[in-house]
């Protein structure tokens, strides 16, 4: 009797394991890689809306049922929170503003350079009084904090002896910030293209201190886990984005009206942002991109903005991950 029980236990054991195989069959196959890829756009980032007007991620993955979900980043600061709360698996920043979270500890992983742009610059108002640097002391000033444009500001000031206690910084999204100096609430900007291009063109405000130099890289970057666990899909993601950057750079006029499209820009606006002010000739992380990331980083660090005890370059070598595009041969 006992070895009877016995024997029924361990058959029910069975069939309940059994079941459980059967119900959770498809979940357990697909353990190995996920349902669906997430994937920001931006309107600072030219290769996204490429992809995503092509739909070659969605072509690339679906043998594989992953589908691939679009999520628009209004600047750094949103991507680097999506990344932070798992809503990407691939987001879109400026160099210098992927290090800051990164310090600030965002586990994030920068691996693909999508552009080299002069995309921030400080502008204000055509008929306004500011011609220098120097002339923000005690004014109002509009920057999106955590992004290239407001890390431009912060090294601006540095540069020309002042600091954010020397003027009042109105913390805004891009977009509000260039409305807010073009209805007078502001008395300058820190500007992003497109915006800024807009703005420039429409003739109602001037960009008043330039410095391409202290523009850093358009970076892309994925969550850390997601690198650990899916290398194989991050190395396929960024053979799409390579397929997509060189595609750019055959076909410039498909690619400013692309843009234009999906920024809602005039074909003007796209021109001047894509044609003067973006290079997509480089997508590796090489050496001289680093250094400009922790150039930044340490320029931030004398202004104070990274606190002096931080180990700028152990903290940019957490972040830069070379390994996905030397495997790739991606130059």
């Amino acid at each position: 009797m006992i070895r009877r029980n016995i024997t029924r236990h361990y058959f029910y054991i069975g069939l309940a394991l059994l079941l459980l195989l059967v119900h959770w069959g498809s979940p357990l196959v697909a353990a190995g890689k996920p349902e669906r890829i997430t994937v920001d756009y931006a309107y600072y980032n030219p290769v996204s809306l490429l992809l995503r007007d092509k739909k070659w991620l969605e072509e690339e993955f679906a043998a594989d049922g992953i589908q691939i979900r679009w999520v628009q980043s209004l600047g750094s600061n949103k991507a680097l929170e999506f990344l932070n709360s798992r809503s990407v698996d691939f987001g879109s920043t400026a160099g210098a503003a992927a290090l800051l979270g990164r310090i600030n500890g965002n586990p994030v992983k920068s691996i693909y350079v999508y552009s080299k742009p002069e995309w921030t610059a400080l502008v204000t108002a055509k008929d306004s009084g500011i011609q220098t640097v120097a002339d923000l002391k005690g004014k109002r000033v509009a920057a999106t904090r955590g992004t290239d444009p407001h890390i431009f500001l912060i090294r601006a000031l540095a540069d020309h002896g002042l600091t954010e206690k020397d003027l009042r910084v109105v913390l805004l999204q891009h977009q509000d910030g260039r409305m807010a100096l073009e209805n007078g609430d502001v008395d300058a900007w820190a500007g992003l293209d497109p915006m800024m291009a807009q703005s420039e063109l429409n003739k109602t405000v001037r960009l008043f201190y330039r410095n391409a130099d202290l523009n850093t890289l358009g970076i892309l970057n994925t969550r850390e886990e997601f690198a650990e666990e899916h290398p194989d899909l991050v190395e396929r993601v960024l053979q799409v984005y390579e397929r997509a950057r060189n595609y750019a750079l055959a076909h410039p006029e498909e690619l400013r009206r692309i843009f234009a499209l999906q920024a809602k820009q005039t074909e003007a606006v796209a021109a001047l942002q894509l044609g003067e002010r973006t290079d997509l000739s480089s997508a590796a992380l090489d050496a001289p991109k680093r250094k400009t990331i922790v150039e930044a980083g340490l320029a931030l660090q004398q202004a104070g903005v990274i606190p002096a005890n931080v180990n700028v370059i152990a903290s940019a070598d957490e972040l830069i991950d070379t390994s996905f595009t030397a495997k790739l041969g991606i130059q």
